[in-house]
């Protein structure tokens, strides 16, 4: 190749031909790649500053991932927050309930739905968390979220802990005492006897006939004693003097406490009822007057009729109330009441259980409440003749946390306070959950700034490259027609041969 000459018009036809394409390369690579600036061959400068502003682009944009997972978490926190907060709003809208009504029972069982509610609060505390950080769940959740790529700038959102309601750092909401319920008896027993108060010719006497006219009982001028035969020595009671009337016994005899007296005007007939073993005697020994004893038995069936016994008459009314005087529910004694009449009536309400046994005489009251069972007589529930007017009076082993009004409105204004906590915080969330926004907003804008800076120093104009490519392609044609105008000058000296 070095023995060819060229004429100097052919080779610089032939050089201008070489520059255009390797201006055409350059233009082409620009087109293809987008870039003016491919390596630092092209330009150190824009390439190395560009190259830096990418860079600093590509760490705010992995930052700004860790962002996006930051508002997840909050916003799981918050919505946590909200549904805790309807939680609170329901065992507030409970314990109101409880205040409506003085029922032990049914505060009993408000306090057992407002645990529960507690229970579920602890629950979904315990499920907001995102990818494992749970901003209710406590120490080790707090959340910190960078904003610039040399963690100069960053946010740190701390944790609270409601997965436990009796924190006093969380909502201080201690579980209710549900209440545990007692046991107590109520005996059943008693007897009667008939004496029949007729004068020496047979013939019955009133309410207004002395009592010595009755020459079967007593004898003018004696002392009729009312005696208790329960005892290993018979008791005198009280007495009444042969000169009395029968209406003076009959009322002497209804003074005794777990005594009642009946008498028939018609019959003569003087019924006497008695919990306990019980006689009449007739002198100061206190012999018993013939057909008075009476043997007091426990009542063996649930067919037992109530007014058998000297706690009971026709007419009684018998009341169930609870601690906090709230009435249950009232029986009147009829004469045909019986033993298993008592036992549904107890049974019959919310909390209260009763049992008969028959062979003790018992009705086993069993409640979750404290109970009282009165009555309006007096002698009910009186045994060993002494008066027990208190009834059968059930203290339960613990009662509810809304067992009264107080204990109610304090667990109110703890609700109150917590929701206000709870509102607190939902608005600090809230403005965390702002502030991560703003600043992935920013950093969008600040990644596309880098960008667009990075773009300006490397970005190829495809307008002006393409117009550039449009003119070389001309100069190439045309430096082929010159080379070929070149080479046809020299082929003239071939004409000569």
């Amino acid at each position: 190749m070095q023995d060819i000459t060229l004429s100097a018009a052919v080779r610089q036809n032939l050089l201008t031909l070489q520059s255009t394409a390797d201006l055409m390369s350059g233009v082409q690579n620009k087109l293809a790649t987008g870039l003016k600036v491919n390596s630092a061959l092209d330009n150190p400068n824009s390439f190395f500053t560009a190259s830096g502003l990418n860079s600093r682009a590509s760490d705010l944009s992995n930052l700004l991932d860790d962002m996006g997972q930051s508002l997840q978490t909050i916003k799981a926190a918050d919505k946590g927050i909200q549904t805790i907060t309807d939680l609170v709003e329901s065992a507030k809208a409970k314990a109101n309930q409880a205040l409506q009504t003085q029922s032990q029972y049914e505060r009993k069982t408000f306090a057992g739905q407002y645990n529960d509610l507690l229970e579920q609060i602890e629950d979904v505390a315990k499920d907001s968390s995102y990818k494992g950080k749970n901003l209710l769940g406590g120490v080790g959740n707090n959340l910190t979220t960078i904003f610039n790529e040399d963690a100069t700038s960053k946010q740190t959102i701390e944790s609270v802990d409601y997965t436990d309601t009796a924190l006093s750092t969380g909502l201080n909401l201690s579980d209710l005492a549900e209440g545990q319920g007692s046991t107590s008896t109520l005996q059943l027993q008693g007897g009667k006897v008939t004496l029949a108060l007729t004068d020496s010719g047979g013939a019955a006497l009133n309410s207004s006939s002395t009592l010595g006219d009755a020459t079967a009982v007593a004898s003018a001028g004696a002392t009729l004693y009312f005696v208790d035969n329960s005892a290993t020595a018979a008791a005198s009671l009280g007495s009444v003097t042969a000169g009395a009337s029968v209406q003076d016994l009959v009322d002497g005899l209804n003074a005794l406490s777990g005594v009642r007296a009946e008498f028939d005007n018609g019959t003569g007939e003087l019924t006497i009822y008695s919990n306990e073993d019980f006689s009449i005697g007739n002198d100061a020994t206190a012999t018993a007057v013939s057909g008075s004893t009476l043997n007091a038995t426990t009542f063996a069936t649930s067919t037992a009729l109530l007014v058998d016994s000297g706690s009971y008459a026709v007419g009684d009314t018998l009341t169930l109330t609870d601690g906090n005087d709230f009435e249950l529910g009232s029986l009147e004694i009829e004469a045909d009441t019986t033993v298993d009449d008592l036992e549904n009536f107890i049974g019959d309400f919310n909390g209260v259980d009763a049992s008969f046994s028959t062979s003790s005489g018992r009705i086993t009251i069993t409640s979750e409440t404290d109970l009282t069972l009165t009555s309006d007589n007096a002698d009910f529930n009186s045994t060993g003749y002494t008066q027990d007017t208190d009834g059968i009076v059930l203290d339960a082993i613990s009662d509810s946390g809304f067992a009264t009004d107080s204990d109610i409105n304090r667990i109110v204004d703890r609700l109150n306070t917590a929701l206000s906590n709870l509102r607190s915080q939902a608005s600090e969330f809230g403005t965390n959950l702002s502030v991560v926004e703003i600043r992935q907003d920013y950093t969008k804008t600040m990644i596309n700034t880098l960008q667009e800076g990075a773009g300006l120093l490397t970005l190829a104009d495809t307008n002006e490259e393409g117009a550039n490519l449009l003119a070389l392609q001309t100069r190439q044609q045309l430096a082929s027609t010159s080379l070929s105008f070149a080479s046809q000058a020299d082929q003239t000296v071939l004409s000569l041969f």
